[in-house]
C-alpha cells in the first residue's frame, strides 16, 4: 500500500519549505502552509488535517486557550489498484503556554468535532450527477 502524506501548519509552526503553499487563514495573520502533492489522495489527507488544524484554533479560541502555532499531519495509504483506504491517521502539535491537561482536553473536544473527520468516519455518498 502506497502511503500518502500532507503536512499543514499555521503561526510558529509555519512551514519555512520552498516547495509549501501558503492560504490565507482567518484565525491566523500570515496564513495556513501546506505541504501536500496535487493528488486526490493527497487531497482527501490535507481535508482532514486542514479542518483539524481550523478547529484547534476555533475550539481554543472557545475555551480561551493561547495558541502560538499549529502543525497536523496526515497520512494513510491506498491500494493503487483498487484506490481502497487504510484510514487517515492525523497527528497534532499545538505550541501554547496552557497547562498540559487544559492541550490534551482540547485535543480531545477536536477529534470528536472536526467536521471533515467525522464525515469521513461515517462515510458518504458520491455521486456523478
Amino acid at each position: 500500500m502506497d502511503q500518502f502524506s500532507v503536512v499543514v501548519g499555521a503561526g510558529s509552526y509555519r512551514s519555512d519549505d520552498e516547495g509549501a503553499v501558503t492560504f490565507p487563514h482567518r484565525w491566523t495573520p500570515d496564513g495556513v502552509t501546506v505541504q501536500a502533492t496535487f493528488t486526490g489522495a493527497h487531497l482527501l489527507h490535507l481535508a482532514v488535517a486542514g479542518c483539524v488544524l481550523n478547529d484547534v484554533y476555533r475550539e481554543a479560541g472557545a475555551l480561551g486557550l493561547p495558541v502560538d502555532g499549529v502543525r497536523v499531519e496526515a497520512v494513510g495509504g491506498f491500494d493503487t489498484g483498487t484506490w481502497a483506504s487504510s484510514g487517515i491517521d492525523y497527528r497534532i502539535e499545538v505550541d501554547s503556554a496552557a497547562p498540559a491537561s487544559d492541550l490534551a482536553a482540547l485535543l480531545e473536544r477536536v477529534d470528536a468535532v472536526a467536521e471533515i473527520p467525522r464525515a469521513v468516519r461515517a462515510g458518504a455518498t458520491v455521486r456523478r450527477t
